[in-house]
C-alpha cells in the first residue's frame, strides 16, 4: 500500500470516535481538509502528504512519536513532532515553547502549519462556542501566522500561499482582528 494511504488509513483509524468542535463532524474531515489543501498548493511530496494525514496525532491520540517512528519513515515523524505541542507542560509553557517550535520549523512544517490553521479558521463558522472563546482561537491562529508567513511568502514553488493568507485575513478582519501584511520579501 502506498505511503500516504497508509498514513490516511492510521490517522482516521486512531482519530475514529473523535469529533470537531462541533461535536457532529468527525475529525477525520478536518485532515482531509488539511491535506486538500497542502494539494492545493501543489505539493506532491509523499513525506508532506502524510504528515499532513498525522499531523495531530500525537497530541490527540495515544500515539507517540517512536509509534510514528517506527511506522512512518524517520522524516514524517519529525515533520509532526515539530507541529505538536507538548502536552506534558502546563498550558502557559506549551504556548511559549510552542512559538519557538514554530520559529525553527522547516519549511515543510510551516506549510504544513499554514494548511492546518486555514482548515481551522474556516471551520470557525460551525463552531458554537461564545463570540470570547472564537476570538481567542482567531488571535491564537493570527499569532501562529504572523512568525511563519515571512518564511512561506514569495517561495516561487508555492505561488498559492499568498490566497491562503489572504483568505485567513478575511477571517480576521470579520472578528475585528488587523490583517496580516503578506507582502512578497
Amino acid at each position: 500500500m502506498n505511503l500516504v494511504k497508509n498514513a490516511e488509513l492510521f490517522a482516521k483509524s486512531k482519530h475514529a470516535g473523535q469529533f470537531r468542535a462541533d461535536g457532529v463532524t468527525p475529525y477525520s474531515k478536518h485532515l482531509d481538509d488539511v491535506v486538500n489543501r497542502l494539494k492545493s498548493l501543489g505539493v506532491i511530496d509523499e513525506q508532506l502528504l502524510c504528515a499532513g494525514w498525522l499531523h495531530d496525532i500525537i497530541e490527540n491520540t495515544d500515539t507517540t512519536f517512536d509509534d510514528l517512528y517506527e511506522k512512518f519513515e524517520s522524516e514524517i515523524a519529525v515533520l509532526v513532532s515539530s507541529l505538536s505541542k507538548d502536552m506534558t507542560l502546563p498550558r502557559k509553557k506549551r504556548e511559549q515553547a510552542y512559538i519557538i517550535q514554530l520559529k525553527e520549523a522547516s519549511f515543510s512544517a510551516k506549510l504544513l502549519k499554514l494548511c492546518d490553521i486555514s482548515a481551522n479558521l474556516s471551520e470557525l463558522k460551525n463552531y458554537e462556542a461564545s463570540k470570547s472563546k472564537k476570538l481567542r482561537q482567531i488571535k491564537q491562529k493570527r499569532h501562529y501566522l504572523s512568525i511563519i508567513k515571512n518564511d512561506l511568502v514569495g517561495n516561487p514553488h508555492f505561488p498559492y500561499v499568498q490566497s491562503l493568507l489572504e483568505s485567513a485575513n478575511l477571517i480576521f478582519v470579520k472578528y475585528g482582528q488587523r490583517p496580516l501584511s503578506i507582502q512578497s520579501k
